[in-house]
């Protein structure tokens, strides 16, 4: 068993019953290939929620700042994280992405680069879109909707992969996609509050 395996397998018997987690949707992820999971950010325990309830590992940038605390960053570089600087072009954040992506791997991401202080979805970064667009992977939109209270149920809703031809074909910009990424996530949020 690899240390993820264990890890995913302990969070999964200490949150889904604390939080009462409703994972919906989880036929939606492909079973292979790469996939660009985009979610919305309201709480830190967002990448275990979101990873837990997956049959796939996935792979999440993290802000650097969580690599540099003993003993957490150790556990969170072998649960398959790796740091992004926030605030700037992170060039060797994008290659890593990139890599996971075209390994046939998911590359987990929050859009919005940083959690949402009012629970409400914010605008969301080019990277996604930028991911999106440089390679071939499935994007499949996610919604974390709370609260995160204890014993009261929280929701992970995968939604269906959005079709990028189109917006490939048209040469769309990093913007424009992550703007249809976080459209689609703000329905999920909307179907399923």
């Amino acid at each position: 068993m690899t240390f993820y395996s264990f890890a995913r397998s302990v969070a999964s018997a200490v949150f889904k019953p604390w939080y009462r987690i409703e994972a919906i949707g989880e036929e939606n992820i492909p079973k292979e290939g790469g996939v660009l999971l985009c979610s919305n950010h309201i709480h830190n325990f967002d990448p275990i929620v979101v990873g837990i309830n997956m049959k796939r590992p996935v792979h999440f940038m993290a802000k650097e700042e969580i690599f540099r605390v003993p003993i957490l960053g150790g556990i969170v570089r072998k649960c398959n994280a790796f740091p992004v600087k926030r605030g700037m072009s992170d060039r060797e954040a994008l290659r890593m992405g990139m890599s996971v992506l075209k390994e046939g791997n998911v590359l987990g991401l929050f859009p919005e680069g940083t959690r949402s202080k009012t629970g409400e979805l914010g605008k969301g970064l080019a990277g996604a879109g930028f991911f999106a667009l440089k390679t071939n992977c499935a994007v499949v939109p996610c919604a974390v909707i709370g609260p995160y209270k204890n014993f009261q149920k929280l929701k992970v809703v995968y939604g269906k992969p959005i079709n990028m031809d189109p917006l490939r074909a048209a040469k769309a910009s990093a913007e424009e996609v992550t703007e249809l990424i976080m459209s689609e996530i703000h329905k999920l949020i909307k179907e399923y509050r």
